[in-house]
C-alpha cells in the first residue's frame, strides 16, 4: 500500500479540478447517450448492492456498522453527485485558502476516487447487454474492462480516505480545527463538504474509542475488496458469480 500523499495546498487545489473536470467529461459522454447512462445507474446500483452483501457483518455489527455504512453509502452510494461536485468546482479556492492542508489533500483522494470509479463505470456500463445487471453479466464486464491495475488503485484509495479520516480523530488540533470550520464552510458554499468531512470524523471516532481502533475495521475492508477483484479477474464462470453473491464475513 502507497503512502498517503500530503501534497501542498496549490497542487491539491490544481489536482482536485483535474479530477472533478474528469468527472463532468464522463458524465457529458453519457448524458449524448441515454441507454449508456441507464447502464451505468444500474451499475451503480449493483455494486452498491454488492458491497452490502460482502460486508454484511460489518453492517450487522455494532462497533462496525456506523463505518460501514458510511463506507456504503458516501463512498460506494449510486446517488449521482452532479450538483455536489458543481459546488466543489466552483469553491476549490475557498476550499484550498480555509481548510488545512491534511483536509485538502483528504478532499483530493475523494475527487481522485470519484473519477476513477467513473471511468472504470463508464467502460464496463459499454459491456452490460442492458440495464438488467446479474452476478454473470457482471463478471464477463468486469473481465471485458480489465484495468486490473486500475482496480487495486481504487481499492487503495478507498483505504486511503479511512485512513486518513481516521487521522483527524487522533489530532486534537486537526479535529478541532474542522468544527470550527463548520459555519465559515457553510457560508463559503462548502456545507455538502463540511458534512462529509463531519461525517467521517464522528464515524472514526467512534472505532477508536474501542481498544481495537479502526485499524480492523480498515483491514476487513482491504482485504475482501482485494479478494474479491482477484476473484473476478482469475475465475471462471462458477466462481466469479458464487463470490458477488455471497458475503465474505467467514475470512479471518
Amino acid at each position: 500500500m502507497a503512502d498517503d500523499p500530503h501534497p501542498s495546498s496549490t497542487g491539491s487545489g490544481a489536482s482536485i479540478l483535474a479530477h472533478l473536470r474528469q468527472v463532468e467529461a464522463e458524465r457529458a459522454a453519457r448524458a449524448a447517450e441515454p441507454d449508456w447512462a441507464t447502464r451505468v445507474a444500474a451499475l451503480k446500483a449493483y455494486q452498491h448492492a454488492r458491497f452490502a452483501r460482502t460486508h454484511a457483518d460489518l453492517l450487522a455489527d455494532p462497533r462496525h456498522a456506523a463505518a460501514a455504512r458510511f463506507f456504503l453509502d458516501d463512498l460506494y452510494g449510486p446517488q449521482d453527485f452532479a450538483e455536489r461536485d458543481a459546488q466543489f468546482a466552483r469553491i476549490v479556492p475557498a476550499l484550498v485558502r480555509l481548510f488545512p492542508a491534511e483536509v485538502v489533500a483528504t478532499v483530493d483522494s475523494l475527487a481522485a476516487l470519484h473519477a476513477l470509479s467513473e471511468s472504470l463505470d463508464s467502460q464496463m456500463a459499454r459491456s452490460l447487454p442492458g440495464p438488467a445487471i446479474d452476478a454473470p453479466s457482471y463478471l464477463r464486464a468486469w473481465q471485458a474492462t480489465g484495468r486490473r491495475a486500475d482496480r487495486q488503485r481504487q481499492i487503495e484509495l478507498v483505504v486511503a480516505l479511512g485512513r486518513q479520516l481516521e487521522h483527524y480523530t487522533r489530532n486534537r488540533w486537526l479535529g478541532g480545527s474542522l468544527r470550527l470550520m463548520r459555519g465559515p464552510a457553510r457560508a463559503a458554499g462548502l456545507g455538502s463538504l463540511q458534512a462529509f468531512l463531519e461525517r467521517g470524523f464522528d464515524t472514526f471516532a467512534g472505532l477508536n474509542r474501542h481498544p481495537a481502533g479502526a485499524a480492523d475495521f480498515m483491514r476487513r475492508i482491504e482485504t475482501r475488496e482485494v479478494l474479491l477483484m482477484n476473484a473476478l479477474f482469475d475465475t471462471g464462470a462458477g466462481a466469479g458469480p458464487a463470490i458477488l453473491s455471497e458475503p465474505l464475513g467467514q475470512l479471518p
